[in-house]
């Protein structure tokens, strides 16, 4: 029973020391060069890692962090330059980008030629000559440095760029002749300013005299722009206001004081005060902080910048007497009250006393008219330079938008019926489901080519002698065609090309001087695109041309000839609606669409 228990007992002590000694091996493998690290942050950088480690494991040491100024890395708490805007929801705070930038790691060790000496500050003399003497001394707290025979000289508050000809002028009036002087400042005493307020990080910082505000605030990670002031903050010195900063007037005006710290100053952010939010066409689309409880119209301009084309505001907020929404123009604005919480949009919402018209093809003069809202086509032709041996003007037509998208509109509902039909057609056997499948991949292929189509929104005004006063409208363009004497023939021939008009010829002596029809032609619908835009319809029957009953005469010059793509009957359930498509696009586009 006893060697049973040593036993045991021995068992127990191998395996305690096999875990310690794995632990201890765990323990190692997590060392970095001798030093443990017991807090783990995800994607930490490396100089993060770095300020992380401590000696005692458990505790933060960023003090080296801090004063290297992150490595190049955004400080603890910083926001990114990334996360301007990030958020599509919320209107960025006015001025919120000032802290931004990573400035503080980019700040160099030299010293400012503006710096002013302060007590304390350290001074490096030589004089070599007639007398020789080197030594660093130190600014006292009267702000002098004692030279030797020379006596006290008054250095406080001089820039650092002064200070070599002002004390050496000081030396000069002693020793007179046979002496050299230098003077260097050496270092600038470092003061310790304490951030408060609505910061992200609050604390004390250290820095120079002439460091500006922005540069605590920026040690402080930035002013908290959803409860911090951007024109309110204090430079508070024993208990006393000695300075104010509005960051307002710096954006807009570049001006900031520039007022020397001291050691144990206090930078007070105040607490937020009224905002109101701007949208629309301003060129400062921001959350705009007032600098009053109330405040008018202007004093919101002169930040927000309206555009130059924002003719009127919306005023949307609450007020005693409750909710208010107000429409009013922009010049009304200026001396109308916003308070907190309000939402002001500027807005485009006037129209324009004038069109832009423009004028295409065989013409004289400008390309481009302005001519009143009301006026009509014939008021602006009076104006239009034509060299009449060249222009057409029996076949002007207008290009126009609306037209252009109502073509897309109609030619996209024709698609779309086209895909019902075929995608969501019955097959009662496999072999018809397969035949279905195939002319359903040709029908998307079609459909695919169609939707590119972009129609020219051609709008026929003239006919023989006759020209319509139709109203002209914002964009459109008139096309006044040059005199031709060809013919064009393309589409579903063997030699697509122009040929001479020949007024004896009818459209099957055009066909044949083309090439003659393709395999695919369909010779039953040609398409004829006139010179004025009108497009029609003829049919070859017997070796000769004839007209269907909406034509009215014959090819002229500078017709063409469009020979559309006949549907295979037996390949294509879908004929008609493919037919009707291609008719369409034909109209609208003047071009052969293949199926």
């Amino acid at each position: 029973m006893k060697n049973l228990t040593a036993l045991l007992f021995v068992m127990l002590c191998v395996v305690f020391v096999h875990n310690a000694a794995a632990q201890s091996a765990s323990s190692q493998s997590y060392l970095n060069d001798g030093t443990a690290t017991q807090s783990f942050v995800p994607n930490a950088t490396v100089p993060q890692m770095q300020a992380l480690q401590s000696d005692q494991g458990s505790r933060i040491d960023v003090s080296q962090y801090m004063q290297k100024g992150g490595y190049g890395y955004p400080l603890p708490g910083q926001p990114l330059a990334g996360q301007i805007g990030a958020d599509p929801t919320q209107v960025q705070a006015y001025g919120a980008n000032l802290f931004f930038g990573n400035f503080e790691a980019q700040r160099s060790d030299g010293i400012n030629p503006d710096y002013k000496i302060a007590p304390g500050d350290k001074i490096s003399i030589w004089l070599w000559g007639a007398v020789n003497f080197a030594e660093v001394l130190t600014v006292d707290n009267q702000g002098n440095i004692f030279i030797p025979d020379v006596g006290p000289v008054r250095v406080i508050d001089l820039p650092a760029g002064s200070l070599n000809s002002a004390v050496t002028e000081r030396i000069k009036s002693v020793y007179v002749s046979n002496v050299n002087v230098y003077v260097n400042l050496l270092v600038a005493t470092p003061v310790s300013v304490f951030v408060s307020g609505p910061v992200q990080r609050p604390g004390k910082y250290a820095g120079l005299t002439s460091d500006s505000a922005l540069y605590y605030l920026q040690r402080a990670g930035g002013i908290d722009p959803q409860r911090g002031s951007y024109r309110h903050i204090s430079l508070i010195r024993e208990g006393v206001e000695v300075a104010t900063y509005d960051l307002y007037e710096f954006l807009r005006t570049g001006r900031l004081d520039s007022v020397p710290f001291k050691d144990n100053d206090v930078l007070l952010v105040g607490q937020q005060g009224p905002v109101v939010t701007v949208e629309g066409a301003a060129r400062y689309p921001f959350r705009f902080e007032l600098d009053k409880t109330v405040s008018v119209g202007r004093d919101l301009n002169f930040y927000a910048r309206p555009l130059s084309k924002a003719s009127h505001v919306g005023i949307f907020g609450d007020r005693d007497t409750g909710p208010i929404s107000v429409y009013l123009p922009l010049a009304e604005f200026d001396d109308f009250q916003v308070k907190d919480g309000d939402r002001v949009l500027f807005n485009d919402d006037l129209r324009a006393d004038v069109i832009s018209i423009r004028v295409s093809g065989s013409y004289l003069g400008p390309s481009f008219y302005a001519v009143k809202r009301d006026a009509r086509l014939l008021d602006l032709l009076d104006y239009i330079q034509v060299d009449k041996e060249q222009a057409n003007i029996k076949s002007i037509y207008i290009k126009r938008k609306s037209v252009a998208e109502a073509q897309k509109r109609m030619i996209e509902e024709s698609l779309q019926r086209l895909e019902r039909s075929v995608f969501t057609a019955p097959a009662s056997s496999t072999g018809e489901a397969g035949i279905r499948a195939e002319e359903a991949k040709l029908v998307a292929s079609f459909v695919q080519r169609a939707r590119k189509i972009e129609p020219l929104g051609k709008v026929v005004i003239s006919s023989g002698n006759n020209i319509a006063n139709v109203r002209l409208e914002e964009g459109d363009e008139i096309v006044i065609p040059i005199k031709s004497d060809l013919v064009n023939i393309a589409g579903e021939v063997l030699l697509p090309q122009a040929v001479v008009y020949n007024k004896d010829a009818n459209i099957s002596d055009y066909i044949a001087w083309a090439g003659g029809f393709t395999e695919r032609a369909d010779p039953d619908r040609i398409a004829v695109v006139h010179a004025n835009g009108l497009t029609s319809f003829m049919e070859v029957s017997d070796g000769r041309g004839w007209y269907s009953a909406s034509v009215q005469d014959n090819i002229k010059p500078g017709d063409e000839v469009i020979v559309l793509p006949r549907v295979d009957t037996k390949v294509l359930q879908a004929v008609k609606d493919i037919t009707q498509i291609i008719y369409q696009i034909a109209v609208a586009a003047n071009v052969a669409l293949k199926d």
